[in-house]
């Protein structure tokens, strides 16, 4: 966090600083440049055909709903209803991107974590792959996508040190994810970008990608953005801190939130000794998702961002009583000229 001070982390989280009414900046600075992104050619979705994964889960279970049929679902796109043209629930292999927040009062990656990880990561099938990268106000690379656990496990051991004065970038952090997670190498699984920080708010920073930039780059790569919140003392006094500075100065916030909520991810929150259950479990929601294709009504390609609504018939919620759908909100749509994949 940078409004041109810096707040002490004291045990308590109770003390903050703050300068003089009138001398807060008009934007966040940014004294640390952040590192440029992997090239990558942009991707856009071909606005004829849209393919969305979906869960659906009971309210008051949580428990997965499964065995549904394509005529179970209606689906609109900006408030036209479209036809499913493609239906399925399979198991696919998943591409995960663990993405370990390491600035801000708290430190997310405690050794209880770091074990957590390494066991769920164990529980990943051979066919997934992961890549782990760290962030701060810069983000740093420390392994690819690989098969291997071993190097996974090794790249953990580098985990760079917590900087508690730090900004941790969530804008910065989340393109620079985007733009790597397009080197996925399982072709026909799931992408999903997994953020584990004790901090589900930032203030952002001045340089690099807004919050717009972000959110258009994670959903180009088609990736699902989840978080895994350790229950930390401390961590309601921080986001309240960061909440209020954002209201009170009129700051704007980037939001783990609104990013899980944009491309359909879920957000998990448990002891940190507990969090492998926790991400067990997330992954285990993200491969058997639902996958529903389409042809868009709309033919124009223009660029713009089309909102999704999905939902269940009445005869669902009657056997299954009230349910949450769980999919992406929304999609970017093709553009004339520009690559597209298929």
């Amino acid at each position: 966090m940078n409004l041109g001070l810096r707040f002490a982390c004291l045990p308590a989280l109770v003390m903050l600083v703050l300068p003089p009414q009138g001398l807060l900046p008009q934007g966040l600075q940014q004294n640390v440049a952040r590192s440029t992104p992997p090239t990558a050619n942009p991707v856009n979705l071909h606005v004829d055909l849209v393919v969305m994964d979906a869960q659906v889960v009971q309210k008051k279970t949580a428990r997965i709903v499964g065995g549904l049929k394509k005529d179970d679902f209606a689906l609109y796109e900006d408030g036209v209803k479209q036809e499913i043209t493609q239906f399925g629930q399979d198991s696919l292999p998943v591409s995960v991107l663990l993405m370990v927040d390491r600035a801000g009062c708290l430190d997310p990656f405690s050794d209880d974590v770091r074990q957590a990880t390494l066991a769920a990561l164990g529980r990943l099938k051979p066919a997934d792959e992961v890549a782990l990268m760290a962030f701060a106000e810069d983000t740093q690379l420390l392994e690819g996508f690989t098969h291997d656990r071993e190097r996974i496990a090794e790249a953990i051991s580098r985990m760079p040190h917590h900087d508690e004065n730090g900004n941790h970038c969530f804008n910065s952090a989340f393109y620079d994810a985007a733009t790597f997670m397009r080197r996925a190498a399982n072709p026909d699984g799931r992408r999903v970008v997994i953020m584990i920080t004790a901090e589900t708010r930032d203030l952002g920073c001045d340089t690099g990608p807004d919050a717009i930039d972000a959110r258009n780059a994670m959903l180009e790569s088609g990736a699902v953005v989840c978080g895994l919140i350790p229950a930390m003392s401390g961590a309601k006094i921080e986001h309240g801190i960061i909440s209020g500075i954002a209201f009170l100065f009129r700051v704007p916030s980037a939001t783990l939130n609104r990013l899980v909520e944009e491309t359909g991810g879920e957000i998990f929150s448990d002891k940190p000794a507990e969090l492998d259950h926790a991400f067990g479990t997330l992954v285990d929601h993200l491969r058997n998702r639902y996958t529903i294709g389409y042809v868009s009504s709309n033919s124009q390609r223009d660029g713009t961002y089309r909102k999704l609504k999905l939902q269940v018939a009445p005869r669902v919620r009657k056997s299954q009583g009230e349910v949450s759908v769980i999919t992406r909100h929304g999609y970017l749509a093709g553009k004339d000229g520009a690559k597209t994949t298929p």
